[in-house]
């Protein structure tokens, strides 16, 4: 049976991160749904335009083995106040499923909404601050269920770790091998 992934997108989302994240996930057999907060049409923050699939209302009564928001702002702080997604989140990390940030999401979406509590966690550097359990000398953590990492530079890693934990670590590395990817971590 196959994967199911929500990536989670809006308006001043990171696009590195977002097309890293959708692209990684789908070269390892996940099917990715790319659902928006708001509209489907997103402007990404480098002003990049990314068509969402679907939205985050439309999704909302779905299981989905992961979660995944990439950072970037304005987009974690829409993100963060979404509510259905919000939800989502909360119920993600209750069943055991896999929920996953980077970047400025996990201190923007993730903290504000105590989904960290007592799990450690990275982020965007700038932001560290926010975390109470911030590893920041590493650019994937994961916790349990959850699983932080902290920025465009690190997008690539953090995706094929989030492939990993879906479909096994031979997928991961061979997807890894097929991108020219370093495969040591």
């Amino acid at each position: 049976m196959s994967k199911k992934a929500l990536v989670a997108v809006a308006d001043g989302i990171e696009e590195i991160e977002t097309v890293c994240i959708i692209d990684v996930l789908r070269r390892a057999g996940v099917e990715v749904v790319v659902a928006s907060a708001a509209n489907q049409n997103i402007t990404a923050s480098r002003g990049t335009k990314i068509v969402a699939d679907t939205t985050i209302a439309a999704c909302k009564t779905q299981i989905f083995d992961l979660i995944v928001l990439p950072g970037g702002m304005p987009g974690a702080e829409h993100l963060r106040d979404c509510s259905e997604l919000v939800s989502m989140l909360k119920e993600q990390k209750n069943s055991g499923r896999f929920y996953a940030a980077i970047c400025a999401s996990p201190a923007v979406v993730f903290a504000a909404h105590k989904l960290l509590t007592g799990r450690k966690a990275t982020c965007y550097p700038a932001m560290q601050s926010r975390l109470e359990n911030c590893i920041p000398n590493q650019n994937v953590v994961v916790d349990g269920n959850c699983i932080t990492s902290q920025g465009p530079g690190t997008a690539i890693e953090f995706a094929l770790k989030l492939a990993e934990l879906l479909v096994g670590k031979n997928k991961a590395q061979e997807v890894a091998r097929a991108m020219l990817a370093d495969t040591a971590h």
